[in-house]
């Protein structure tokens, strides 16, 4: 009979599916900086991803015009240091994170539908079950 140490369980595999909340108006009125919230949800990632190689972790961002996948674990090509610098998470996660803002931004623009202030979170709920169903 294999060690437990030995066996791999199909159970060990955990999948985080983060909703990153890039609502404007609601960050003016937090106390804690978009910035500070930023540096803390990247440290957690990281942890998840260092506690088992076979982790996985997806973000998607929720604006007030659109929600979209920004980062995916298993589509990412290089879980290591880009430049020695910062780990391929961080600046993978963060370029897309200010398109994402940008793209947003620019759909609001388009739109004007008036004083809509609040986030697309059905929708990034809906996208969070079909990641976790697929």
């Amino acid at each position: 009979m294999p060690s437990a140490s030995t066996k791999l369980y199909a159970d060990d595999v955990s999948l985080l599916v983060l909703l990153l909340d890039t609502n404007p108006f609601f960050w003016t009125t937090s106390s804690l900086p978009f910035s500070k919230f930023l540096s803390n949800v990247l440290t957690l990632l990281n942890s998840i991803l260092l506690l088992n190689q076979i982790n996985q972790v997806v973000v998607i961002a929720t604006g007030c015009n659109s929600c979209d996948y920004i980062y995916d674990s298993s589509l990412s090509t290089n879980p290591g240091a880009v430049n020695g610098i910062m780990p391929a998470l961080c600046s993978e996660l963060l370029q897309k994170l200010e398109e994402f803002v940008t793209r947003d931004e620019q759909l609001g623009e388009q739109q004007s539908l008036g004083a809509t202030v609040s986030s697309l979170l059905s929708g990034s709920l809906s996208m969070a079950l079909c990641c976790i169903l697929v």
